[in-house]
């Protein structure tokens, strides 16, 4: 009997042990997954041993008043105030009106001017044959060109030969170019000049190419200003330009005489063989290069009173074109308007 009263108690003491030990393990479990801040059942209240601090408001002394303050920007600041004060509130009224003028406002922006485009320039240089230095007066006016502003275009004639240098120098140019090349053979180079010029014009006018025709030689230098002055022909222009001989201790002015803008006179190199010349003939010696125009004449008759374009291809177009620019002079713009006496290009031999 002893012995199974023994192991009875072991039994119970045991159970009870596990007991416990499974009820610790279980609240420390769950203790775990409480937060931190907050207390556990088993923390005991702290105790705050700390006095309550009590603070009674203190009297503030007023500062001493500096005896370099400036007293008008305090007189300024108080009137702000008033003004700021005795101003009314934003009302609807208020809002109608700026409301009312936004579209004031919207059509002074519509009135402002816009960006123009430039108008479009078409330069024809003509090559002679027998120039052994064309090719090097070509890249001189290639530089030229290449510093005037877009749109631009370069229409090159030469006559038809074995060599391509000409267009290996336009194709290094960077510049939109159009290169033409005519089979006839001439002896007399004026008339072989004459020939190219109207190579270009009758390509302008088959491809109606619009925009301000200008002739320019190789010879010739420019004030950069003189195209933008170009582009404000409408109709036809003129200029007066300068003729430099290496041989002649001399320069000689061709072109027009003008008071402002408008032309009142031509100088013109006269070259009057025989007596029957007239000044209306010699009028038409004008330098191919002092004088541009609106390439519409070329390709609008019924604009220029042509018949049909079939007509202009069996006239020579050069001289049509002198005729036309010189029938009537008041159609002409000198420029620069400001002071068309101003030399912008000379051409040199």
């Amino acid at each position: 009997m002893g012995t199974t009263e023994r192991s009875k108690k072991r039994v119970q003491l045991w159970k009870k042990a596990a007991v416990h030990f499974a009820l610790c393990f279980v609240m420390g479990f769950f203790t775990g997954f409480a937060p931190t801040f907050k207390p556990s059942i088993f923390s005991k209240p702290a105790v705050s041993t700390s006095k309550k601090v009590e603070f009674s408001p203190q009297p503030v002394e007023p500062p001493q008043q500096v005896a370099n303050v400036d007293r008008s920007l305090i007189a300024e600041a108080e009137n702000f105030t008033m003004q700021a004060s005795s101003s009314p509130p934003w009302s609807e009224e208020n809002y109608s009106e700026t409301e009312r003028r936004m579209p004031e406002d919207e059509e002074d922006e519509v009135k402002k001017p816009s960006l123009t485009p430039r108008r479009f320039i078409i330069i024809v240089t003509p090559t002679s044959t027998k120039n052994p230095l064309k090719c090097v007066f070509l890249r001189r006016l290639a530089n030229t060109i290449k510093l005037v502003p877009q749109p631009l275009l370069w229409i090159v004639v030469e006559g038809k030969t074995e060599s391509n240098e000409v267009s290996e120098v336009l194709r290094k140019t960077g510049i939109m170019y159009r290169h033409l090349v005519f089979k006839e053979n001439f002896t007399d180079t004026e008339a072989e000049m004459d020939h190219q010029r109207n190579v270009a014009l009758k390509h302008i006018e088959q491809h109606k190419l619009s925009g301000i025709v200008h002739f320019a030689g190789l010879s010739n230098v420019y004030d950069l200003g003189f195209f933008d002055q170009l582009r404000e022909i409408e109709v036809f222009g003129t200029w007066p330009m300068a003729i430099l001989a290496a041989n002649k201790k001399k320069v000689i002015i061709e072109g027009p005489v003008c008071d402002s803008s408008q032309v009142i006179g031509w100088h013109i190199l006269r070259k009057m063989n025989n007596a029957d010349q007239t000044d209306e003939t010699n009028r038409l010696r004008i330098h191919i290069s002092s004088f541009a125009f609106n390439s519409s004449i070329l390709w609008d008759p019924e604009r220029w009173g042509r018949t049909s374009s079939l007509q202009s291809t069996s006239q020579n177009s050069m001289k049509f074109v002198k005729q036309v620019v010189l029938e009537d002079e008041t159609k002409l713009k000198g420029i620069p308007p400001e002071d068309c006496s101003k030399i912008m290009l000379w051409s040199l031999h």
